[in-house]
């Protein structure tokens, strides 16, 4: 064991790494082998309806992301993640969730000498059938099968699970595992296939544990919310549901989140919302698609989260439009929820987070 004396803690926004090297030592006092870990010391709580880091109260302002950019693709681009850091600290940012799978380490150790907060998250996603029929006109199957997802798929998501917290486990910048994203909670099977990888996530490490819910598993239909430490939804009120009527959409959001509230009393992260938009786009008046759309349905969003006392986040799906397989007709060139367009160019919406986030 190794005790730090009048510790200097690792904080969002002001990190501080300690240098840890291990040497091995032959019988005559020469080092042979040498390791050295940057190590940041930090708490990290969920206390009743509170996430704390360092025994204080936390709330995460940022984005859902993507590794994903015009130039790479999906490949690792060291110049544009360092701009994609600096565009986040200009916006206020202090957090991201790392979608829908493990980013780059490189990623991941910015983010620690940095002070950014992450959520890192497995590659579970699409373990709902209900949904991927309807993106393909398919056939509809039950999710959790001998023949869908299976015993196997528990393996391999175990598998995976481990692997993640094994690589990212001595990360301060990692506050919460996140190990599925919408898969169908609401379906029978859904208990059975997750204690055992919740269980087994708390046996690895000692961080929160969350996955982010989907708007069909609702508060009385999900079958598993309570295996977890925070509360994480993605909605999208004013865009998938109550399009273009945001009076509607306010109300409603203001509804659901207090019946989560209600029954849990958990932390409530918001881990999506928003809505797509064409950049360069203006309309007068409450437009799908325009730029204004956009900034209200954030503006709506933002004012029901402030009246309910268990939200402790806000990511915003997404942090830049990314491409999408072709196969996708019913999306032209890719995602355009990102408050920056593709190639990292602000739109309205960038404007209004930062002057939420940042007072200016």
């Amino acid at each position: 064991m190794v005790v730090v004396n009048s510790v200097h803690l690792w904080q969002p926004g002001a990190a501080y790494l300690y240098q840890l090297r291990i040497q091995l030592v032959n019988d005559e006092g020469h080092a042979e082998d040498s390791y050295h870990l940057p190590v940041g010391i930090r708490a990290v709580e969920v206390r009743n309806n509170r996430f704390l880091i360092n025994d204080e109260p936390f709330y995460f302002r940022g984005f859902g992301k993507h590794e994903d950019t015009p130039i790479r693709g999906k490949g690792h681009d060291a110049a544009y993640m360092i701009h994609d850091f600096e565009l986040m600290k200009w916006v206020g940012a202090n957090s991201f969730r790392a979608s829908h799978y493990p980013y780059a380490e490189e990623v991941i150790e910015y983010a620690d000498r940095h002070g950014v907060v992450i959520i890192d998250e497995t590659a579970a996603v699409g373990l709902n059938l209900a949904v991927v029929a309807g993106l393909h006109g398919s056939k509809q199957l039950p999710t959790y099968s001998p023949d869908t997802v299976s015993d196997e798929t528990r393996r391999s998501h175990e598998q995976a699970i481990r692997e993640l917290i094994d690589r990212d486990k001595n990360h301060p910048s990692v506050v919460m595992w996140a190990i599925a994203n919408e898969p169908a909670e609401h379906e029978p099977g859904a208990r059975e296939y997750f204690e055992p990888l919740v269980a087994l996530a708390r046996q690895l490490d000692s961080r929160p544990i969350c996955y982010a819910n989907e708007f069909q598993a609702s508060v009385d239909k999900c079958l598993i919310s309570d295996l977890f430490d925070v509360l994480c939804l993605n909605r999208y009120y004013g865009w998938y549901l109550h399009t273009g009527d945001l009076e509607a959409a306010e109300t409603n959001l203001e509804k659901e989140l207090s019946q989560w509230q209600a029954k849990f009393n958990k932390p409530i992260v918001m881990s999506e919302y928003g809505a797509d938009t064409l950049a360069g786009l203006h309309t007068v008046g409450d437009v799908p698609w325009s730029e204004e759309y956009q900034t209200r349905v954030l503006e709506m969003s933002h004012r029901v989260f402030d009246r309910i006392d268990s939200v402790v986040g806000e990511h915003v799906w997404n942090f830049a439009d990314f491409q999408t397989p072709s196969t996708f007709i019913f999306r032209v060139d890719g995602n355009k929820k990102g408050v920056f367009t593709r190639d990292r160019r602000p739109k309205m919406a960038a404007h209004v987070l930062r002057k939420r986030w940042t007072g200016s």
